[in-house]
């Protein structure tokens, strides 16, 4: 695993969140992922993959800065600012994010198994 693998998987990732590219996100995560949204909310990834497909989550910005990557072995944990402007379920997203994704490569393949995201003030 190299760091760049995991810079263009997150280019990948993040341009699937702001796409609600479907196919993309669903090859991207793993299936057995956990991660925790703000309100401390614990979602799966069919959670996930559902507020796109439903519409709930509509991205309009996302840009992604202070991007730090840590690669231990297959797993690589990357910890990342993000400038988010976008709905949820009608309510207005506008702010600052810090973001921590694990990723874990199989075979070819990098997935997300588990992150968290947390707003900044």
């Amino acid at each position: 695993m190299k760091i760049e693998n995991i810079v263009n998987a997150e280019i990948e990732l993040l341009t699937a969140i702001k796409m609600a590219d479907i196919p993309t996100l669903d090859k991207m995560l793993h299936d057995d992922l956990l991660f925790n949204l703000p309100d401390a909310q614990t979602i799966n990834k069919e959670f996930d993959l559902e507020s796109y497909r439903s519409g709930k989550m509509k991205i309009d910005v996302l840009d992604a800065s202070d991007q730090l990557i840590n690669i231990i072995d297959d797993t690589a944990v990357v910890a990342v600012t993000v400038m988010l402007k976008g709905t949820y379920e009608g309510n207005i997203l506008n702010g600052a994010f810090r973001y921590i994704r694990v990723w874990k490569q199989f075979e070819e393949n990098f997935k997300v198994i588990a992150g968290s995201c947390a707003a900044l003030q």
